[in-house]
């Protein structure tokens, strides 16, 4: 009897199952002569006995962490992937790091209930079958002959099936007291996929819950009515006008979603929140742009969540799960970090590539300030303080190895206190360290990451997740380098190795003051040769806008955000050419959009007779550069706060709102 399964198992197959250091020390004893004596069995058991005296079985109906093994070791050790590359090498079939033989299509959703019980158990399955009951969210990759991993992203973990037909050799981050589960849950995803003829390579549904994880039925309403109605409240009244009345109903109202499960809106009620708290503190956290998208999102996914019943759940109003899960040896790349925070804090955002899963993490870590000092700590009083018992600094630039991090349904990781041992961290090897990031990380060039952007659903219904959209870009070539002295900004032109641009743009912020100086150097090639910029990246003005995070230079990674120095560098002016020709859209649709943010910052009810005519403008330039029905919105939303109906005017605000936003963002 012949074990395909493990003929098939490729060694980074066995490293996602191991490490890839066993491996290595698994194939390296077998080239210097080590060989166990394999014998299989009539049941296709696999048996291995070591000089070292160690023996070794395969048996057919259990994966390598369940296989038995006369040594030590507690999990998968070097005896069983000696044994599984012995094997590959006695039959023949030594396996390299592509997929031998023919490509076959397949689907984890064909292996039936039973063969899962037989499995995992019946604990298992039947924890899985109570999260089913409350529905969750899925993405799954389909295997193909470039990828024939089959992939599922659940909420809080990924499942890869490393071995086509063979569910046992399922890999997922989640710990070992939820692995079992997750691998049924990935499971039955596939299937819920198959029998509803999702085929795919790149598929995102919700599994179990209401009929076909919608949110509602048709004709009925989710918990956001009332929601949508101290909007247009506020939109009536205006932050100018929002007392602490309207301030304490929103607070109600975002605790009350937290409650029913719906943690998109009630994230953007607790930001609406944040905005009203920051005017009226006088902070330059207040924005009105941030204030106008925010009630924009509100309206957004309400109307998006009663279109019939056919948006999901959890892709429109945040699932209901759990909101963390505890992940197993994990491997994460730094990406580079972000300081923030007032006079009364600091908080740090470190961002990772988590190659499994091709999505990446945050962690967040906010340290207040004592009441004796004087002034929060910079960026680079703080790189050195530790996390997990790791310098900051080190920490976002580098390979991170880590059993004691928890991972939630938004993306945050969280480092466990207490197990610092169970952390480790190494320098990263160069840019060949992000060049090896997966597509969803780290793009070919900037074209294919416009396409990635291009297929996004508009912002104000896509899930709240974090670092939704950091990535790792690469650079050939730096056109120009300037800094805009009225606005404390440093905008920088990039391009890739087919000539396509983007642009870089820093702000000043006092919590990093070095952080432009540091930025311009590293981009000139002060600090070595740039080859890749991590950041925050989004489509504006028809190319992509970039707002830096690391540069990694051929000398290694540059953390503008922990530079020291206090900003003083005299910097380059820009060049009158140095952000391209002058684009005429680009400039209409920020008009529109500066007068109806500053309409709902006024209120509605009270909007000055000057914002009224910039409104005109807008209309006018709208026309102008052919964005006619964007045009005619903001047309009817003149005419409807000069008729000054209360219903009409929070609606007519709307729907330009969202012509305007969905236009400028995908343009």
């Amino acid at each position: 009897m012949t074990r395909d399964d493990l003929l098939t198992l490729t060694p980074d197959a066995l490293a996602a199952l191991a490490n890839r250091g066993l491996v290595k020390r698994a194939a390296k004893a077998l080239d210097a002569g080590t060989v166990p004596a394999v014998e299989t069995g009539e049941d296709g058991t696999v048996r291995g006995r070591f000089d070292d005296g160690v023996t070794t079985a395969l048996p057919p109906d259990a994966d390598l962490q369940e296989a038995s093994c006369s040594c030590a070791a507690s999990g998968v050790c070097r005896h069983r992937i000696g044994l599984v590359l012995a094997y590959q090498r006695q039959f023949g079939r030594q396996q390299t790091d592509e997929a031998s033989g023919p490509f076959t299509p397949w689907s984890p959703g064909s292996v039936d209930d039973d063969a899962l019980t037989a499995l995992y158990g019946a604990p298992a399955v039947a924890a899985a079958r109570r999260a089913l009951t409350a529905g969750f969210p899925a993405r799954l990759i389909r295997p193909t002959p470039a990828d024939p991993v089959a992939r599922a992203e659940l909420r809080s973990c990924t499942v890869r099936f490393l071995v086509p037909g063979e569910v046992r050799y399922a890999h997922t981050d989640a710990a070992d007291a939820a692995r079992h589960e997750m691998v049924v849950l990935a499971v039955w995803a596939f299937r819920a996929a198959d029998e509803r003829g999702l085929d795919a390579d790149d598929v995102r549904l919700d599994v179990g819950g209401g009929p076909k994880g919608s949110i509602a039925a048709p004709g009925t309403r989710p918990g956001l009515a009332s929601v949508v109605g101290l909007a247009d409240e506020l939109l009536l009244d205006g932050a100018v006008h929002a007392g602490a009345v309207a301030t304490a109903a929103l607070r109600r109202a975002a605790r009350e979603l937290e409650k029913q499960g719906l943690r998109w809106p009630a994230a953007a009620l607790n930001e609406l929140v944040e905005q009203l708290d920051a005017y009226r503190d006088r902070t330059a956290r207040h924005r009105p742009e941030r204030l106008a998208e925010l009630l924009t999102e509100l309206h957004a996914r309400h109307r998006a969540a009663v279109n019939g019943g056919d948006s999901p759940r959890s892709r429109v109003l945040g699932s209901d799960e759990p909101a963390e899960t505890p992940l197993r040896r994990v491997h994460l790349t730094g990406l580079g970090c972000r300081i923030g925070g007032g006079d009364t804090g600091r908080t740090a955002e470190l961002f990772f590539a988590h190659p499994e899963s091709g999505t990446v993490l945050v962690l967040r870590k906010h340290w207040p300030v004592p009441e004796d000092e004087e002034r929060p700590p910079t960026g680079a009083q703080l790189a050195a303080r530790r996390l997990g018992g790791i310098p900051l600094r080190t920490l976002a630039t580098g390979q991170v190895v880590t059993e004691s991090a928890s991972r939630s349904a938004s993306r945050v990781v969280r480092l466990a206190a207490g197990r610092v041992a169970r952390t480790g961290v190494t320098p990263l090897g160069g840019s060949q360290d992000w060049r090896r990031l997966p597509a969803s990380v780290t793009a070919p060039d900037l074209a294919t990451l416009e396409r990635q952007l291009s297929g996004l659903p508009p912002k104000l219904i896509r899930p709240r997740v974090e670092a939704e959209l950091v990535r790792a870009v690469p650079v050939a070539e730096v056109h120009t380098i300037g800094y805009d002295p009225g606005d404390q900004r440093l905008d920088a032109v990039i391009a890739d190795a087919a000539g396509t641009t983007a642009l870089v743009t820093a702000t000043y912020d006092g919590a990093s003051p070095a952080a432009l100086d540091c930025l311009a150097a590293a981009l000139a090639g002060e600090l070595g040769t740039p080859r890749y910029l991590s950041g925050l990246v989004h489509r504006s003005g028809g190319r992509i806008t970039l707002r830096p995070l690391a540069v990694l230079t051929d000398d290694g990674p540059v953390l503008p955000d922990l530079a020291p120095g206090d900003g003083s560098t005299d910097l380059d002016a820009a060049p009158e050419d140095g952000q391209g020709p002058y684009d005429p859209v680009d400039d209409a649709l920020h008009t529109a959009l500066a007068a109806c943010a500053d309409a709902a910052h006024h209120g509605l009810r009270h909007v000055p007779p000057g914002v009224r005519r910039r409104l005109g403008d807008a209309a006018a330039a709208l026309s102008a550069v052919g964005l006619h029905t964007a045009a005619e919105r903001v047309t009817a939303l003149s005419k409807a706060l000069a008729e000054g109906d209360p219903d009409g005017m929070p609606t007519a605000w709307v729907e330009a709102q969202l012509r305007l936003l969905t236009t400028a963002e995908l343009r």
